[in-house]
């Protein structure tokens, strides 16, 4: 100090100044608080209005004399939320949800372990009443760990943004903002951004890359991956930086539900940015959020309520019925009749390849087996052969046991297997006399694999097991089975409450297909790739999915009569929402009579040139009875009449009543398109084929040929034909040549083919859009599913494939000859299986060469082998 003081005697305030700012700066964070936001409650506390609305709701939901359980469990959870100081949290969650329901915007029935609140459920929170289906309160919100317990909440997609702007109104905009993510460099995408800079060849970088297994970091890789230390010494610069920079944030985003919400600015508590879209975002990550004591809230827009909502409003308009979701019941024969059968597309949870599997393979008949559906379809269930074991008890084809007669009562409705983590828990408790706070801890601590939590935990399980009269190493036994559950077990409160909404999906697929199918449709016509698979889902329900119409279609897809569905203006590619919504005005005083009637009624402006082309090319103006070929000749000429028409009528020149309107007939133009340029123009403003498919002109070809769909075509064995167009196709260089990767569409859906360089050198021809017919094999390498193709051709009406062989006098063969007949095929590769015809004068033998020898049977081919001393024959 003496020599500072030294240094600045002829300015001594800039001492002063110097520990004003020091003091200034200084910043104590504290760990040990709640930073709840107050919710404004008048003539009463928080707890005394948590408990006044929560008795409130349990006669609302259990009738007015409550149930003793309900009035113990309810008591009980009051209680321990006192304790814990969480009266506002309740308060504040009830209230967003019941602005929600008061708004008619979708809730979902529950989120995460919070549907095992009691106190939710009589607040309204949640759907699911957590004593009927056996849930812990203790698995939400633990009374021996003191922490802010989540409730995340699931609303209607559409619909989100109004819960975030009715939050911000309450709390204060400068109180809320959504939560700050940060996207970090890992060991494959350092390697290739770093060797972007060091101007390496992507082909390089990306095959370096791929070295390092998925999810590893970069310096455990070099020390397991003796080739990847041997790149390393090649590029050492390479591997310096990217070593360095692994890790580090690479761009923030905003997490796709999370919102804090402070008692105070926020900017008091936390560092704020502002994103590219001028959304203010927390600097700090939702774990440093939780540590700091403030209210995270996940809000997320879940797609299937939308749905939900949607098909409820059709049934309504269409049916005059009024379905409310939580008096649907839960024992409808034909829902399950529906899940059992696999045809599970789109509903809820239950779409994949997988799940169906194991849904047909469980068969399940109640309530229950969704809710264990649910727990079970993860890696852990699947690997450790608990479905299996799980499968085979329920249909009684393996006998259940128990790990201890103590827990015959908690692994009852599973056949004896804990699969939810609420059993875990009640396992400690039963066995080694845990409370339900002490067994929360157990499972997350064996979830978390914390060695040293374990090592006490341990301990006490079986110094509680001995207490009980169960033998020391009869309990370290059962301790190892608990942890080997608690690995995979799942929360049961989680599965429960998605379960519903698996079987309101369902409920409404089985009775309402229809309704159910076009609200689906429009869930995910920004999508083409899911509006394709869902529209080949119609096909098979015998739904009938007409091409968009001007007269009858809506922004989204419209149910127009029994088992027809009109597709969606709001679909149709470059038609904007400005557009649509400039459609259905005009067509609100009627529907359009003609073509030109259309186009003086619209607001030209909104529905401009290239919007009425993209109308036409896609089939939504073929209710005039023209053909797209003659109103696209017609666009110029009507759009010249359309803007006279409104000059005239802005200067009182014509009739304001558009109907006393005599209008001008345009030429008659018969000719149309080709089928397919039109089947061209819905591929590109649909993103699918409607009205039919390019592989249509070929279907009895491709039935004689038995070309496999491509849907079917994953896991196949040995080598078939498939056939499609060329989606995308991109091509790269290697040592042998060319290398192509394409994406191959059929009717049934698309895949992946890898066209190696010698079979690509065949098809000088090939390029994107062309309709090929390929012999393939289907093959799978670092869990990526891909086709391998042998050979291809272009799909032509004149193709003839069938069978080819080559007739061989036996005398005539030897080694050489059979080495020069291999490599004359190889040089004519194509999709025609091929097979050898050995006669000695009085019998013949056929014998089929192997997949890979698929010949094109060119005038070539034939020359080539009767040189050869062969003939060829084709079938």
């Amino acid at each position: 100090p003496k020599e500072m003081e030294e240094k600045f005697r002829e300015i001594p305030e800039a001492l002063k100044n110097t520990l004003e700012i020091a003091e200034a700066c200084e910043l104590r964070l504290s760990f040990e608080q709640k930073l709840l936001p107050r919710f404004p409650v008048e003539g009463h506390t928080p707890q005394e209005e948590l408990e006044r609305r929560a008795w409130q709701g349990a006669k609302a939901r259990y009738g007015e004399e409550i149930p003793k359980e309900v009035r113990e469990r309810l008591s009980y959870e009051l209680s321990v939320i006192g304790r814990m100081d969480l009266a506002p949290y309740f308060l504040i969650v009830a209230d967003l949800v019941d602005y929600a329901r008061k708004n008619g915007i979708p809730v979902g029935p529950g989120r995460g372990s919070s549907a095992g609140s009691l106190v939710a459920y009589c607040l309204g929170i949640t759907q699911v009443d957590p004593l009927k289906f056996g849930l812990l309160f203790e698995r939400f919100l633990n009374p021996e760990r003191v922490s802010l317990p989540d409730i995340d909440i699931d609303f209607c997609m559409r619909r989100r943004d109004e819960i975030l702007e009715y939050v911000a109104e309450k709390y204060g905009r400068d109180h809320i903002a959504q939560i700050g993510t940060f996207d970090r460099m890992a060991s494959r995408s350092v390697i290739r951004d770093v060797a972007r800079v060091l101007d390496i060849p992507y082909e390089k970088a990306d095959r370096i890359a791929k070295l390092i297994p998925f999810g590893m970091p970069l310096s455990q890789a070099l020390e397991l991956l003796p080739h990847l230390q041997a790149i390393r010494e090649e590029e050492p610069k390479l591997f310096s930086i990217a070593l360095k920079l692994e890790g580090l944030a690479r761009n923030a985003s905003t997490h796709a539900a999370g919102v804090v919400i402070a008692p105070e600015p926020l900017e008091k508590f936390v560092p704020l940015m502002r994103l590219p879209d001028d959304q203010f975002v927390t600097q700090f990550d939702m774990y440093d959020l939780e540590a700091l004591g403030l209210l995270k809230m996940d809000f997320l827009g879940l797609r299937n309520l939308t749905i939900l909502s949607d098909v409820q409003e059709l049934v309504r308009k269409r049916k005059g019925l009024e379905i409310a979701l939580e008096k649907i019941p839960l024992d409808d024969p034909a829902t399950y009749e529906l899940i059992r059968s696999g045809a599970t597309s789109g509903v809820f949870q239950l779409e994949s390849a997988g799940m169906r599997a194991l849904i047909r393979r469980l068969e399940p008949t109640e309530f229950r087996d969704l809710i264990a559906i649910l727990a079970l379809y993860r890696p852990g269930p699947l690997e450790s052969g608990m479905v299996d074991d799980y499968i085979e008890r329920k249909h009684g084809r393996q006998p259940v046991t128990y790990p201890h007669e103590r827990v015959r009562d908690v692994l009852e409705e599973t056949y004896g297997l804990p699969i939810y983590q609420d059993q875990v828990m009640l396992m400690a408790q039963k066995l080694a006399g845990f409370s339900l706070g002490e067994a929360d801890i157990l499972r997350k601590a064996m979830g978390k694999k914390k060695p040293e939590v374990m090592a006490e935990m341990r301990e006490k399980f079986v110094a509680g097991c001995v207490r009980n009269g169960i033998p020391k190493e009869e309990a370290e036994a059962l301790f190892a089975d608990i942890e080997k559950f608690a690995s995979y077990a799942f929360a049961k409160a989680h599965a429960a409450a998605y379960a519903f909404i698996t079987y309101w999906t369902a409920y409404f697929k089985a009775h309402f297909p229809t309704e159910f199918m076009a609200a689906l449709l429009t869930s995910v016509q920004d999508n083409m790739e899911k509006v394709a698979a869902y529209i080949e889902e119609c096909r098979e329900m015998g739904i009938e999915v007409l091409p968009p119409d001007v007269n009858e279609s809506d922004v989204g897809f419209t149910p127009v009569g029994e088992r027809k569905i009109r597709f969606g203006l709001g679909a149709i590619k470059h038609v904007g929402g400005s557009a649509v919504e400039a459609i259905l005005s005009a067509r609100s005083s009627g529907p359009f009579r003609d073509f030109l009637d259309f186009l003086f009624r619209v607001d030209l402006e909104k529905v401009n040139r290239e919007t009425l082309e993209c109308l036409i090319k896609a089939g939504a103006l073929d209710c005039f009875g023209l053909t797209r070929k003659a109103m696209m000749a017609l666009v110029e000429e009507g759009l010249k009449l359309a803007q006279t028409f409104r000059k005239e009528k802005l200067s009182g020149q014509v009739s304001l009543f558009e109907e006393d309107l005599i209008l001008p007939k345009l030429p008659e133009i018969r000719d149309e398109y080709p089928k397919e340029e039109l089947l061209r123009f819905e591929k590109e403003l649909l993103g699918l084929y409607l009205s039919g498919h390019p592989l249509d002109l070929f279907k009895e070809k491709l039935q004689r040929l038995e070309a496999v769909p491509l849907a079917e075509a994953q896991g196949k064995a040995g080598a078939f034909l498939v056939a499609g167009r060329v989606k995308t196709l991109k091509t790269l260089p290697t040592q042998e040549g060319r290398l192509a990767f394409l994406t191959l569409e059929d009717k049934t859906g698309e895949a992946e083919v890898v066209v190696r360089p010698r079979v690509l050198e065949t098809a000088p021809w090939l390029r994107e859009e062309s309709l090929v017919v390929m012999r393939v094999t289907w093959s799978e390498k670092n869990g990526v599913p891909r086709l391998f193709a042998l050979s291809l051709e272009p799909l032509k009406e004149e193709t003839q494939i069938g069978q080819c062989w080559v007739k061989f006098p036996l005398a005539s063969l030897n080694k050489e000859k059979i080495l020069e007949f291999l490599r004359i095929l190889s040089e004519h590769l194509g999709p025609v299986p091929v097979g050898v015809v050995v006669s000695d004068g009085e019998r013949e033998i056929k014998v089929l060469a192997g997949p890979r020898y698929g010949v094109l049977p060119t005038p070539e081919l034939g020359e080539a082998l009767r040189r050869l001393g062969g003939e060829m024959i084709l079938e």
